[in-house]
């Protein structure tokens, strides 16, 4: 079975209605695969599946179980080698909210991505919080889970700005992914730039 294929079955699966209330979708996984493929402190295996999924899925057998688990583990390498390539990442969806932001592809997978910030929250902000609060603040945006904060929603009153955020969330990744991952000698300081 193709890669392709295997990720056609992973998103029908994810995506079921059967899943805990609380599972990730399959957008939603693929920025959450993202953020543990750039986090700063490495999460096991166990712990990343555990926390996608809420509750063990009630998989048909262990071989559709070893399949899944598979899928999303070979997704999360694959994410990691385009990271650590010279182009940015391409995201699974369009680079913009549209006219329903709470319903938009874009929308899960930022919301999945700050889920995987927030299983190692402090690692990720430790060494330098003002640089990475700026750089994940188009994530942030994109997912909707800090709106009702004053200085958030100023930003989502303002669509255009919104959607520049969202174009520029690829190079946010690289550069976030260098910043935790290169070594200091080979850091190229002029892709880690602060957004204003």
């Amino acid at each position: 079975m193709s890669f392709t294929d295997q990720l056609q079955r992973l998103q029908a699966f994810l995506d079921a209605d059967d899943l805990h209330d609380e599972a990730l979708d399959y957008m939603a996984a693929c920025g959450y695969l993202t953020a543990l493929a750039i986090s700063p402190e490495v999460v096991e295996d166990a712990e990343m599946l555990a926390e996608l999924f809420a509750e063990t899925p009630d998989y048909a057998d262990d071989a559709q179980q070893a399949a899944i688990e598979g899928t999303l583990l070979e997704l999360k390498t694959r994410i990691a080698r385009e990271l650590a390539s010279d182009e940015d990442l391409e995201l699974p969806c369009e680079l913009t909210l549209g006219d329903e932001p709470d319903y938009s592809d874009l929308r899960s997978w930022c919301i999945g991505f700050m889920e995987g910030v927030f299983l190692r929250e402090e690692a990720w902000f430790s060494n330098d919080e003002e640089l990475v609060s700026e750089l994940l603040l188009p994530i942030m945006v994109g997912s909707g889970l800090f709106a009702d904060q004053p200085e958030f929603a100023e930003i989502h009153e303002d669509e255009d700005m919104v959607e520049d955020m969202a174009e520029h969330i690829p190079q946010v990744l690289t550069q976030l992914f260098l910043l935790f991952n290169a070594p200091e000698e080979k850091q190229k300081p002029a892709l880690i730039t602060k957004r204003r």
